[in-house]
């Protein structure tokens, strides 16, 4: 694989955690992450975040997808 087919496929890999992430935050807000604003801007940075609410907060769906960003 060349290196450009890798960097694409990496930038498709993060834009896809980052989609996910987003995703979450919005769909599982009212039973992970009500103490923080509902409008806040989910970046890579904070994905780690996303993944501790879901982890702790989120039943098994919450726990899923929390897998799933880590891939």
């Amino acid at each position: 694989m060349s290196e450009i087919d890798q960097s694409l496929r990496d930038t498709d890999v993060r834009q896809r955690r980052l989609e996910l992430a987003q995703k979450a935050f919005r769909e599982f807000y009212a039973q992970c992450f009500w103490s923080y604003r509902e409008d806040a801007e989910i970046t890579e940075d904070k994905i780690g975040f996303v993944i501790r609410g879901l982890r702790e907060h989120g039943g098994l769906a919450g726990y899923q997808t929390a897998a799933e960003l880590c891939r």
